[in-house]
């Protein structure tokens, strides 16, 4: 039976990580790898990795994280907000990477079908500390001034055409329940994005106040809603397993080196979800 992996947090700029990278390897011809976002904050460096990848698997799944989203000084590529997003889509078309665009795919190796689903959702800043709870998000985001934790998207992730993030996110909600309804009923689901669609996994932030950026209320019921199997995230750079109303959940980020070092196991870029051979 072929493999069906999943990878995340790539950061591939950061001094360490490219090795690892490479180390992402199939089976059998027959894998599929699931991107979920944060491959890197530059265009090129973004799609040449992606490119890489799908040389090597039979079929490679692309969801963008708020990393990609990013228009940096460095990046000589300047597009911003949705433009950038539209722009990251026909690239990776142009290399056969399949994104939240383009027709789910089945996996087909199962005892029924399997929809992967890859999801831009965004985030809302809905998701608040208890003292933040029923306050104004400008309360919420002085709290989270105060720890120290803004995140980096408030420079550098451009809404445009949209107000705000939140209200691009509201989009990106509609756009995905849309396609997510259109599957067929017999359908189970792989949820794929780069914000965990419940709020649970948040749980062992240092800082609670960063789960304003880490995704929407409006999702937390998705994964029984959609008939999910597994739901797999990044973003929180917290690679483990939990379980929610018997749906799997997965983190599969890599992170920075900073962090992978310190863990025990070292670091793991990729991660097997369905298959026969471990990673």
């Amino acid at each position: 039976m072929p493999n069906l992996y999943a990878t995340s947090d790539l950061h591939v700029t950061h001094q360490g990580n490219a090795p690892l990278v490479d180390e992402i390897r199939p089976e059998s011809a027959e894998d599929w790898l699931l991107v979920v976002g944060d491959v890197g904050e530059r265009m090129a460096a973004v799609v040449d990795t992606l490119a890489m990848l799908r040389a090597r698997f039979a079929t490679v799944v692309w969801v963008p994280g708020n990393h990609e989203l990013w228009t940096t000084a460095k990046d000589p590529d300047q597009h911003r907000g949705q433009e950038r997003y539209d722009e990251l889509v026909r690239r990776c078309r142009s290399i056969d990477v399949l994104t939240p665009e383009d027709e789910f795919p089945v996996w087909p190796y199962g005892e029924r079908p399997l929809t992967i689903a890859p999801l831009f959702v965004l985030y809302d800043y809905s998701w608040r500390t208890p003292a933040a709870d029923g306050a104004p998000l400008e309360e919420a985001m002085r709290q989270a001034r105060e720890a120290g934790v803004v995140c980096t998207d408030e420079f550098l992730l451009e809404p445009d055409p949209y107000a705000s993030r939140a209200e691009w996110c509201a989009r990106r909600l509609e756009i995905s329940e849309k396609r997510l309804a259109a599957i067929p009923a017999d359908h189970n689901t792989v949820l794929m994005s780069h914000w965990p669609l419940h709020r649970h996994p948040t749980e062992p932030l240092h800082y609670p106040e960063f789960a304003l950026w880490c995704g929407t209320t409006e999702t937390e019921d998705w994964h029984v809603r959609y008939r999910a199997e597994i739901a797999v995230y990044g973003h929180l750079h917290i690679p483990r397993t939990t379980y929610l109303d018997g749906v799997r959940f997965e983190e599969v980020s890599l992170g920075y080196p900073r962090e992978w070092r310190k863990r025990a196991r070292g670091a793991v870029p990729f991660r097997r979800l369905l298959g026969s051979s471990p990673a």
